[in-house]
């Protein structure tokens, strides 16, 4: 479907839980979430007719997020379910990965294609700190499982941390160079409550390409990241920039929450419900959504927070 700034929506990320395994400091509160009423989340069901109503108005990707999206007991189900609606191209999951060892395997066979990876830091203590609860081993460990699984289009997504992890730039592209991976750096957003944060943490991709001057840029892959390449490697550099180069002329996704809010932009607290309704209902919201998408999300930095109105876990990473 066309929005009405000529953009073509294709992508839909869904989130299917607010909860995770982990605490990191730029996307939940220490203290977990508001645990909501089973009632009041999606069930799987409602996910899967969800997304053949998206699949009817041209939606071909769809990536499934949280929170953790692996907590769910359901989560392998979900995937081959997907895997079989007409229209649907590719499914991704986003995720922390700490699951994986025993997960990865059965994905793969459930009919997921990509997989992205949280990882902020290949420090062990810096790990432990920006997750609060994780274990860099845990990681790895689901990493080497993926990897293991056959999955072949891995892409590892850092959130740039002026302060915490600007050091570990070189390291962490270095993984391009021992795996067939890509490695993606993300201009951290100004999120609805990211209190841990002060205004120096927010750094612009060019930190990168300064770090890294060997770099050569490559043909983008469709996706928003632009593309760069070390001499002799394995995989891409991704790099993100939401804040310091915006890219929301050419955004092609909507999202929808764990609750059933359709949100046509990450930024904006515009939401449609999709809860409770038949697949007739559904499509005819979110035709509505997709037609209202915001131009642009509006000034968003340090000092002009997202008015998106949740945390990231609360509307899919």
């Amino acid at each position: 479907m066309i929005d009405k700034h000529g953009r073509k929506i294709n992508y839909m990320r869904i989130s299917l839980t607010e909860r995770c395994n982990l605490r990191c400091r730029y996307c939940m509160p220490e203290d977990g979430i508001v645990k909501k009423s089973h009632d009041d989340m999606l069930t799987e069901d409602e996910v899967i007719n969800a997304v053949k109503a998206a699949s009817s108005l041209g939606i071909t990707k769809i990536r499934y997020t949280g929170g953790e999206p692996l907590i769910k007991k359901n989560i392998v189900n979900i995937c081959e379910r997907t895997s079989e609606i007409d229209g649907i191209e590719e499914i991704c999951i986003t995720t922390n990965g700490i699951m994986l060892p025993t997960l990865a395997k059965p994905l793969r066979e459930a009919g997921v294609s990509r997989l992205n990876l949280s990882l902020d830091s290949l420090n062990e203590e810096k790990y432990s700190y920006i997750t609060r609860t994780g274990k860099l081993s845990g990681f790895m460990d689901g990493f080497h499982a993926a990897l293991d699984a056959g999955f072949e289009k891995i892409k590892i997504n850092a959130v740039l941390i002026g302060g915490f992890n600007d050091d570990e730039i070189e390291s962490l592209a270095e993984l391009t160079m021992k795996y067939p991976v890509d490695m993606r750096f993300i201009e951290m957003m100004p999120m609805y409550d990211s209190g841990d944060f002060d205004e120096n943490a927010f750094i612009s991709y060019k930190k990168v390409l300064e770090v890294l001057p060997q770099l050569s840029p490559v043909e983008k892959d469709g996706g928003v990241a632009k593309l760069y390449r070390l001499p002799g490697a394995l995989g891409n550099i991704g790099l993100i920039s939401p804040i310091s180069a915006h890219f929301c002329f050419d955004c092609n996704r909507i999202r929808l929450t764990a609750d059933g809010k359709v949100k046509p932009c990450l930024h904006s607290d515009d939401e449609y419900s999709l809860k409770g309704l038949d697949l007739d209902g559904m499509t005819e919201v979110l035709k509505e959504a997709i037609w209202h998408k915001p131009s642009w999300h509006g000034e968003l930095d340090a000092k002009h927070r997202s008015k998106a109105g949740r945390n990231m876990n609360q509307i899919g990473g």
